[in-house]
């Protein structure tokens, strides 16, 4: 993730707002030193401690406290009337509408990404749903990759059909999201890399067509984590991401977020206050906590994720891996010039079938049995009976999934000891 003075400029029909809300109080400000750094995790380790924290709040307190409070009350009623007429809001009204917690976490985020702005709310997929209630309307065209997180798919099949907004799902190859394209499309969402199969969209192709047909770009990069992969930088229009993976990073906190442009991102934020999808103050408190160790263990999880991937890829009961920072991966080269560390995703198919999936994964001792991703404990899970569990065998086969085909999270534990883990339940295939 590269920090840039300004995202790039978008020509959409909106004029840009001012900000919601004025700073309230002093903030630390981080200049770029990236050309100083030997790397672009070193610079995210300064910004991730340093970005968007306050200076002085309650007592010069280090840490930027939990704003437990639904309502924050006015002195005078002169001060209501100077809230409401108020063109840029100086306070806090309703929790509802925010929280200096949670206003220095979107801060701190909108420097991390290098945007003018940032909405976290309630869950990852929150954010997508807020954004593409906000930007689509009856009669609309959405593209999406067919191999996307399903609870995206299934809120595309299920809900934007009810409001009259067509969806299409296309491989993640550039050329057919290009093609895919139409008059009435008002918005690409991809995801970078998709998953299960971890296949890398070549963001920059796409969002130079996007950009000279006026469609917004929405990419969310998940899975990715957030310092491997700089979106706005590559061309997207509007990041969308999870929060609760490798930025908060401890399995133990929920949230999303939305960054972009503000005149974009207050159109979200709109909704996003009318519909109440907030992250609560108490989990903004933990996520912001997170986020200051999150360039360490992103770091961490790289290395190890490349290492199992190549052990996994010479073991003889494992048919195919499927890493982007492997250059047997059909999308390495795009990998390498998108990201600049491959993440802790592996996915890999076993030579056996349902039950010998099943006996590798109860026999594993490091891992845990879970979905989710980018948290310190390591995680595997069957894809089909998780994630595709709904799905006919039919249906799994044509995504591409079978009853062998597993998914793991690397946490931060030893690469040695996670690879041991790994060999003896493969023994047991």
């Amino acid at each position: 993730m590269k920090r840039r003075k300004k995202s790039r400029k978008t020509n959409h029909s909106e004029k840009p707002s001012p900000p919601r809300r004025a700073k309230t109080f002093s903030l630390i400000t981080v200049q770029n030193a990236s050309h100083e750094r030997k790397s672009p995790l070193e610079t995210a380790r300064t910004l991730s401690v340093h970005a968007g924290e306050t200076a002085e709040v309650l007592g010069d307190s280090v840490v930027t406290p939990v704003f437990q409070t639904a309502t924050y009350c006015f002195r005078k009623s002169a001060e209501v009337r100077a809230y409401h007429e108020a063109e840029v809001k100086s306070r806090f009204e309703y929790g509802r509408y925010g929280s200096p917690t949670q206003l220095t976490l979107e801060r701190k985020l909108a420097e991390l990404f290098g945007t003018e702005d940032a909405l976290v709310t309630s869950s990852g997929m929150a954010a997508v749903t807020d954004t593409l209630l906000t930007l689509l309307s009856s009669g609309d065209h959405v593209v999406m990759t067919s191999e996307c997180y399903r609870r995206t798919r299934a809120f595309s099949e299920k809900f934007l059909s009810k409001f009259g907004v067509r969806v299409d799902f296309v491989s993640p190859r550039a050329d057919d999201v290009i093609r895919a394209l139409g008059r009435r499309t008002k918005a690409v969402f991809l995801e970078i890399p998709t998953n299960p199969h971890l296949y890398v969209p070549d963001i920059e192709v796409v969002a130079e067509k996007c950009r000279k047909r006026n469609i917004p770009l929405l990419v969310d990069p998940t899975i990715a984590a957030p310092f491997n992969c700089d979106p706005v930088g590559l061309g997207a229009d509007l990041v969308i991401l999870s929060l609760t993976k490798y930025l908060a990073g401890h399995n133990d906190i929920i949230g999303g977020a939305v960054l972009g442009p503000r005149a974009l991102v207050d159109r979200v934020r709109e909704y996003h206050g009318t519909v109440g999808t907030l992250l609560p103050p108490l989990a903004a408190y933990l996520i912001l906590r997170g986020i200051k160790t999150a360039a360490l263990r992103v770091r961490a999880q790289n290395e190890s994720a490349l290492a199992i991937a190549h052990f996994l890829q010479t073991h003889p009961k494992v048919q195919r891996v499927f890493y982007p920072g492997l250059p047997s991966h059909p999308d390495h080269e795009i990998a390498r010039k998108a990201m600049n560390g491959f993440g802790c995703v592996v996915s890999f198919e076993i030579q056996t079938d349902l039950a010998g999936a099943e006996r590798f994964v109860d026999s594993l001792r490091l891992f845990k049995i879970g979905p989710s991703l980018g948290g310190v404990e390591s995680l595997a899970e069957i894809v089909a009976t998780m994630s595709f569990w709904d799905k006919s065998r039919r249906e799994r086969k044509r995504l591409g999934i079978g009853d062998n085909l597993v998914r793991l999270s690397i946490g931060i534990e030893d690469a040695a000891d996670l690879v041991r883990d790994l060999n003896k339940a493969l023994r047991k295939v």
